[in-house]
């Protein structure tokens, strides 16, 4: 009904309530709008009715032809006591919705209640905590064949909301933690909806168009480049005062349904949700053994016993030694990755999927390996450890050190050496280690035969020297090297 109101009912409805009268159409209509939604007193509802009735009385005056009377509209007729307080349940007192003016989004002013307000929900974002629901999920629906549609919104911002933005901190030059963001998605019921930008997506706000993020460069021919879809801010483009805004989404009109929706949001780092998972998000030591204990518990069917199970200290995202161990509740796997680094990665791309396993791993899925942030502590010399059946750990020191021995091994023919070049089989390694493997060559059954054969080749040539042959030990000095 007050969709309807001329100017003057507008303005006779707000001088009834001490409201201001002066303005245009449309804030006056905001105005109203706002006097409807919060302001839901007998009084005012009776007042409505009566204009709205004699605006109507007017016209069946003027012009007989048949209309649709008061009583005939289902909505109109049951203005009580009792339905105004069931439509005032509908809202949340808490929750300060916009005003919106005219057709709504796309005209949705025309069209039936259910349709104006789809039940689409969307995904919880990590790095953003809603303050306020401004719209909640509202469809876009085209107006016309045409491929690009345009969808305006109106709306004010309440003096809260408005000192909420102001007075909050800068996360960089120009853009502020609190913000008013607009999200698409599907217009999808059965699921809570991640962010889907429709396509020949354009956002302006007021008189100027907002940037929308674009799309990721790919490097693999045939593969079109993905886009991320995050919230949009409007917040540098946007009236803060009670002055009303206007956005109007452009957008590609080419069978799938879109919603969308506005948002006061409190943008957060990714030191802040490391500091919020170091509070909320550590599990147990005890807790960690327990499981450690369970994956390594004998299964009756199964013919292979696990006796441990080696994990890394080092993360397998940046290669460095883990400092915050982390891991998904919903992974299988003991192996950690780095919570500081992979709260940094994912505030540059959100993908939250684990670099273990590949299996997603959400932030309220995350808990911090109490276990392993203390054996970090007290293994520091170390970047491997081994689980035990009975949830007990040891370091795995024997490969690193192994690795600094010489790669061939020393070859020593009994007590001599070979041409001066080897050290002697007592001769101890540095720093006192112990000699070096001794492998005798002289054993080998063919060398006893080319000596013969050698033999037999000088008595029966005297004539100048023979050619000399390589011997058997120098041979196997030459391959095991």
């Amino acid at each position: 009904m007050v969709m309807s109101f001329r100017v003057s009912d507008l303005q006779m409805l707000l001088g009834f309530v001490g409201r201001s009268k002066s303005g245009l159409k449309h804030e006056l209509v905001t105005r109203a709008l706002q006097l409807v939604q919060f302001d839901c007193s007998p009084e005012v509802f009776k007042k409505i009715k009566e204009l709205y009735e004699t605006r109507y009385a007017k016209k069946s005056s003027e012009a007989p032809q048949p209309h649709r009377s008061p009583e005939a509209l289902p909505i109109h007729s049951s203005y009580d006591r009792g339905s105004a307080v069931a439509r005032t349940s509908i809202s949340t007192p808490n929750i300060d919705y916009p005003t919106l003016y005219g057709k709504y989004l796309n005209g949705l002013g025309r069209l039936p209640p259910k349709a104006v307000k789809p039940e689409v929900r969307l995904v919880k974002l990590p790095f953003y905590t809603t303050l306020d629901e401004l719209l909640k999920p509202t469809e876009l629906v085209p107006q016309n064949n045409e491929k690009l549609q345009e969808s305006p919104c109106i709306f004010a911002l309440t003096p809260r909301q408005v000192e909420l933005i102001r007075n909050s901190r800068e996360l960089q030059p120009g853009v502020k933690s609190v913000q008013v963001v607009l999200r698409i998605c599907y217009t999808d019921t059965s699921s809570p909806q991640e962010d889907q930008y429709p396509p020949n997506i354009a956002v302006k706000v007021n008189h100027s168009y907002c940037s929308v993020p674009g799309y990721y460069p790919s490097n693999k021919p045939g593969v079109e480049p993905k886009r991320p879809c995050r919230p949009i801010n409007l917040t540098h483009l946007m009236y803060l005062s009670a002055a009303t805004n206007r956005i109007t989404v452009t957008w590609g009109n080419y069978g799938k349904s879109y919603s969308v929706g506005l948002y006061l949001v409190r943008q957060m780092t990714s030191a802040e949700l490391l500091q919020r998972l170091k509070t909320i998000g550590i599990k147990h030591p005890e807790l960690c053994k327990a499981l450690v204990k369970e994956k390594l518990r004998l299964d009756p069917d199964s013919e292979i016993a696990t006796t441990g199970v080696r994990v890394s200290l080092i993360c397998p995202l940046v290669k460095m030694r883990l400092s915050v161990p982390c891991r998904a509740e919903t992974c299988a796997h003991l192996q950690c990755f780095d919570a500081v680094f992979y709260l940094q990665m994912n505030e540059k791309k959100p993908t939250w999927m684990c670099p273990v396993c590949d299996k997603p791993a959400p932030y309220d899925q995350l808990i911090i390996d109490g276990l392993l942030s203390k054996i970090l502590t007290e293994c520091e010399d170390a970047d491997e450890i081994e689980y035990l059946v009975d949830g007990s750990w040891c370091p795995i020191r024997a490969e690193k050190e192994r690795s600094c021995s010489p790669q061939c091994p020393i070859l020593v023919l009994g007590s001599s050496d070979v041409n001066g070049l080897l050290p002697p089989p007592s001769a101890n390694g540095e720093n006192g280690k112990a000699a070096a493997d001794v492998v005798d060559l002289t054993l080998d059954s063919s060398s006893s035969e080319e000596e013969e054969e050698e033999d037999e080749e000088e008595d029966d040539d005297d004539e100048g020297p023979q050619p000399k042959r390589r011997c058997s030990y120098e041979k196997g000095l030459v391959s095991a090297c």
